[in-house]
């Protein structure tokens, strides 16, 4: 089966092939920079990171820019109530946001350009427009002609009478048509300003997406990326002002979209004041469970991210989890022998490893259909954890080799996903003081919780259950996770406990 994606613009389905044979070219929209993100936008970054993870696994060299929009109305506004430069803002909530997207294990763009630094390919650009006509300069203000370009809606599939209709600001009179947008503007004092032919002034946001990704990029490359609500007027324009620059279409080839957050069934919005933050999540939860909430759901269908679905979410994490536990404690304890013998029905589960990894393409192929990638993953789950039980009362020469084979195939298709990557491992060893220099001679965090484990083992030797019962309630509050499992104890560093 070949690759899938559902494209906006045509509403369908269509097969992959990229541009370039073997590279796959891709431009995600990156943050305003105003403020921290929230799960609303994590959303979309985590959705393009596993189709970028997808697409590697695939075979395809990916090529992925993401930009950062760092001149904004939004981001003078917080400079004028914080009392900072704009430019400062855009650097605290830039490096606020690469924060956010590493502890989400989020992998960083090829490229990450500024739209401050793309300026002169802006001004370009606008006066390409302007001297074929698509824009016309007023009081220093650029605006697009959307009358002139023909294919004008073709995105979102609206007319411009549509368009009207679902005004709400008043029209600025100086404009030839209500919804021409503006390329660029004015500068007014205080703000910040680039000359130009027009005057002093700044690019207007549709703009700066088209000169980044058109200097990183060029025409028709391949994935285009965002959430629903940046197919209009954001994208539109997009489309509109490159293709009338360049005189050749597409601007990109697919265009890709993820759907609403919602929050207990409630879309996620400023007005209703349900935003929560990427941070803020994070603090009660680990990282992997929010991937994982995200991979529950087709991208392009609405999420609920609220607390019962989180929980849920935190739980089937904890299975797979478990079972890889499971797994490494099974092989750390057996020999696996050469050339050994397998039992008939080991045949049988041995080769459905193949079947998984292909059910597991197919449904990742079908428009990176997570949900049922993810349906495939816990069938393997199961099986996996069916056959540890059987070794309890049969062990076969052939048991550690065909355990190792299926935790190995386990991690592969989780990390296809970015779930168990070594890179999140690494960042947990420092959280949990496995990494990292310590004073010579004084116990690491890892020596005093293995001392109160050996103690509260010894507790519950003697039926102390309130000793022990005590140690394991003081770990979870400095958030450490006791799990008692037949082959012993086993902790992790998993963050404080939820909130209720």
């Amino acid at each position: 089966m070949s690759l899938k994606i559902y494209n906006t613009l045509t509403r369908t389905k269509e097969d992959f092939h990229p541009r370039d044979e073997g590279k796959v070219s891709m431009y995600v929209c990156g943050p305003t920079v105003y403020n921290y993100i929230h799960v609303g936008n994590g959303r979309a970054y985590l959705v393009f990171d596993i189709i970028r993870r997808y697409l590697t696994y695939k075979g395809y060299d990916v090529f992925c820019v993401q930009n950062f929009t760092d001149v904004d109305d939004k981001i003078i506004n917080r400079a004028r109530e914080e009392d900072k430069p704009p430019e400062e803002i855009a650097r605290i909530y830039e490096r606020a946001f690469i924060e956010d997207m590493r502890s989400l294990n989020i992998l960083p763009p090829d490229v990450a350009p500024r739209a401050t630094e793309t300026i002169p390919q802006m001004i370009e650009m606008i006066q390409g427009l302007v001297d074929k006509e698509y824009a016309y300069a007023v009081d220093g203000d650029v605006y697009f002609r959307v009358g002139n370009f023909e294919g004008y809606g073709k995105l979102s599939r609206r007319t411009l009478d549509e368009m009207r209709a679902g005004e709400r600001v008043e029209v600025d009179e100086r404009k030839e048509h209500p919804m021409d947008f503006a390329l660029w503007k004015a500068s007014k004092p205080g703000e910040p300003a680039w000359d130009s032919p027009w005057g002093k002034g700044r690019p207007g946001w549709h703009i700066e997406c088209s000169a980044m990704s058109l200097q990183h990029l060029g025409m028709g490359f391949d994935i285009h990326g965002g959430g629903q609500d940046l197919v209009f007027p954001h994208h539109e324009n997009e489309i509109a002002q490159s293709e009338a620059f360049s005189g050749t279409e597409p601007f990109a080839r697919f265009w890709v979209h993820n759907g609403f957050v919602n929050i207990q069934e409630e879309k996620m919005s400023k007005s209703i004041g349900n935003i929560i933050l990427v941070r803020e999540i994070l603090k009660r939860y680990q990282p992997d469970v929010v991937r994982l909430l995200a991979l529950q759901t087709h991208y392009r269908n609405p999420i609920d991210f609220g607390p019962e679905a989180l929980e849920e979410a935190k739980r089937a994490y904890e299975r797979i989890e478990n079972c890889l536990f499971a797994l490494g404690e099974f092989l750390d304890k057996s020999r696996a022998r050469s050339a050994p013998a397998r039992t008939q029905k080991e045949v049988a589960l041995t080769d459905s490893f193949f079947d998984y990894e292909r059910r597991f393409e197919e449904a990742m192929d079908d428009d990176f259909n997570t949900a049922r990638a993810l349906g495939v993953i816990f069938e393997l789950v199961k099986e996996l954890n069916t056959y540890l039980d059987e070794q309890e009362t049969f062990t076969t020469p052939a048991s550690a080799m065909i355990v190792n084979q299926g935790r190995d195939l386990l991690l592969k298709l989780c990390r296809v996903l970015g779930m168990f990557s070594p890179e999140a491992g690494e960042a947990e060893k420092i959280i949990t003081g496995e990494a990292g220099e310590h004073r010579e001679g004084l116990p690491t965090p890892d020596n005093l919780i293995e001392l109160l484990l050996d103690v509260r083992t010894k507790a519950r030797a003697r039926k102390d259950w309130e000793t022990a019962d005590y140690i394991r309630s003081r770990l979870q509050d400095i958030g450490i996770r006791v799990d008692d499992l037949r082959e012993g104890e086993r902790w992790k560093y998993v963050g404080p406990p939820s909130e209720s």
